[in-house]
């Protein structure tokens, strides 16, 4: 319910009031005396009357008190004269802030001051407009030119697929120290004299690991990769573990520790250049400060290169390959080299600790003999055979204390490389033709040849007894350089930066006893592993002298080849091994596989010596 009304209050929105002496009627047309009047006639009235009728009546609405509003919403509102709707809604005549909108010439030149494109402001203005048609010519027409002329092509070396990139998928052509020659590398050491030929050979990888505190672990580094396994082959004590490798004071360090670790008492450091960085031919050199004492017993350290069809701790990967190097169709890849339990001379004879059988190795799985259709990685000789392939191993050193024909506890190398098959008795063809010995006083046959799974040869050599970690702390060089194949083949080896011994490719010619033929200087492509282990298989070990933990430091690795032989990639043609290794990649990357049929689940490619062929 509303109050009641107070004498003289109309309760109104909008008043409805006339200035005087107007009347509604003023503003109706004759003929609708309810319309209003158009427009122009309205807006003529207004115009004529706007200070008086206006003015008044929005003058009688302000001062007089018969017509303020009661209600505050109605002191806001519009009059309904049409002489006031029009003169807040309709603008014909100048308002009182005009002249800030209107143009003036005189002030607009004043203000602005005219000018030219030749002044200040001008130059400023064409300057800017020049550096941007500048930088967008430069941004798509310039940067293009510039990178096609001063991008390095992707390479094909060091293992790299198309794209540059390396076989496990890591991309080795990024920013930084990371090309296949070290930028650290003198200028002068690029070239080097070859030790056996005497030619000046080329540079084509070199690690000097001049960078402080880097990682092996799989992905941290485009070339080495360090592994994460036991390393059941050679009943090692350790467990591998990358976090035992690093780089410290300019040097590769590997530590080998009495940390107990999945299950065994030591923990070590194995890393390699598998299917990234391989080499066919030439002269690796590594400077060398090797682990302990040079008078104790127990400790393995070694740098050596395999083949890359054979992944060092994967069981499965060197089954049938490790350590063939054999090119021939003949009993040689059968396993235990015998067919029907001949020749005879390979039953006995052999390895006593096996009842004198020669091989318990399985056969050459990738053999010459493999029949048409089967896995082989290829390629095929131009009657159809299959080329044979392997995994081939070449021993740089293997560190031990003492020499046999040389008095005393002594630090020495053994160098070696690894073969099969076998000859009769281990025994290979040594004499003045096959074998240089550089220095005989220091240097001497190894007494070990082989046994039931690898035939060796090998001279072991007095090192720089200096050049240990407790006895010391220098560096020496060590070494071995070849040629692969047949004719004019050869390896030597290096010790205490001199040539130690050489074995010519005639030492392991055809051994008619055993019915097998020549087997050739590796001519797989080859990649670099370094280790620090311990393991009874391979010397005894003084329990009570050594000393934990012992680091084998490495200075840096340099590879040189015949600038007219440069071979390197882990996929040549020649020597195909990519696409097999991706075909049966978990052989190559499970450790738990340790054999190619029983574990690994696959079959033997048939030998047609054994299996006729399909």
């Amino acid at each position: 319910m509303l109050p009641p009304t107070p004498t003289g209050t109309v309760r109104h929105r909008f008043y409805q009031t006339l200035p005087p002496g107007e009347t509604r009627a003023d503003f109706l047309s004759p003929s609708s005396p309810h319309a209003l009047q158009p427009l122009n006639v309205r807006r003529g009235s207004f115009s004529a009357a706007r200070q008086t009728s206006v003015a008044g009546s929005i003058g009688t609405l302000r001062q007089s008190d018969d017509y303020l509003p009661t209600s505050i919403s109605a002191k806001y509102t519009l009059p309904l004269d049409p002489h006031a709707i029009a003169g807040v809604l309709l603008a014909d005549g100048p308002e009182p802030d005009d002249f800030l909108h209107n143009p003036d010439p005189a002030r607009d030149f004043r203000i602005d001051k005219g000018g030219h494109i030749f002044s200040l402001r001008g130059l400023v203005n064409l300057g800017c407009l020049f550096i941007l048609c500048a930088g967008m010519i430069v941004l798509f027409a310039g940067y293009p030119i510039l990178t096609y002329f001063t991008h390095k092509q992707p390479s094909n070396l060091g293992g790299f697929g198309p794209g540059g990139i390396n076989r496990t998928g890591q991309v080795a052509q990024i920013a930084g120290n990371w090309g296949l020659i070290d930028n650290d590398t003198p200028q002068e050491l690029r070239t080097k004299t070859d030790w056996v030929t005497g030619q000046t050979w080329q540079l084509v990888f070199s690690d000097e690991f001049n960078t402080e505190g880097r990682s092996f672990y799989p992905g941290d580094d485009p070339y080495w990769e360090a592994i994460d396994l036991h390393y059941w082959q050679t009943n090692n004590l350790e467990w591998y573990d990358p976090k035992s490798i690093t780089t410290r004071n300019g040097s590769l360090e590997i530590t080998l520790s009495d940390q107990p670790e999945h299950g065994m008492n030591y923990t070590g450091g194995l890393m390699s250049t598998w299917n990234k960085f391989c080499f066919t031919g030439g002269l690796v050199e590594a400077r060398v400060m090797l682990p302990g004492f040079n008078n104790v017993h127990g400790l393995w350290p070694a740098i050596w290169a395999m083949g890359n069809l054979g992944r060092a701790g994967y069981g499965a990967s060197l089954d049938g390959t490790w350590p063939y190097t054999y090119d021939a169709c003949d009993v040689g890849t059968a396993p235990n080299q015998t067919i029907n339990g001949l020749p005879l001379a390979a039953t006995v004879d052999g390895d006593p600790s096996y009842g004198g059988v020669l091989s318990y190795l399985a056969g050459q799985r990738l053999s010459r003999c493999t029949c048409p259709g089967e896995s082989h990685p290829g390629p095929v000789h131009s009657n159809g055979e299959y080329v044979g392939r392997a995994a081939p191993e070449i021993d740089m050193f293997e560190a031990q204390v003492g020499v046999d024909g040389i008095p005393g506890a002594v630090g020495a190398v053994s160098q070696s490389g690894q073969w099969a098959p076998f000859n009769y008795k281990y025994t290979w063809f040594n004499n003045s033709e096959t074998l240089m010995i550089a220095n005989d006083s220091i240097s001497r046959l190894n007494n070990y040849r082989g046994g039931a799974y690898q035939e060796a040869t090998s001279v072991v050599t007095v090192t720089d007894q200096e050049a240990y970690e407790f006895n010391g702390g220098k560096y020496t060089t060590y070494g071995f350089q070849y040629k692969p194949g047949f004719d004019g083949a050869y390896i030597g080896w290096i010790a205490n930066n001199q040539l130690a011994w050489v074995l010519y490719q005639e030492g392991m010619a055809a051994d008619p006893r055993v019915e097998i033929s020549a087997r050739p200087v590796p001519q797989e492509p080859m990649y670099l592993i370094v280790n620090l282990g311990i393991s009874e298989n391979f010397s005894p070990v003084d329990w009570d002298k050594l000393r934990f933990p012992s680091t084998l430091r490495i200075d840096w690795i340099r590879v040189y080849q015949d600038p007219n032989a440069i071979n390197i990639g882990c996929d040549p043609p020649d020597f195909p091994t990519a696409a097999y290794i991706n075909e049966y990649i978990e052989a190559y990357t499970n450790p738990n596989l340790t054999t190619w049929v029983d574990d690994y689940k696959q079959p033997q490619p048939k030998n047609r010596l054994l299996t006729p062929c399909d």
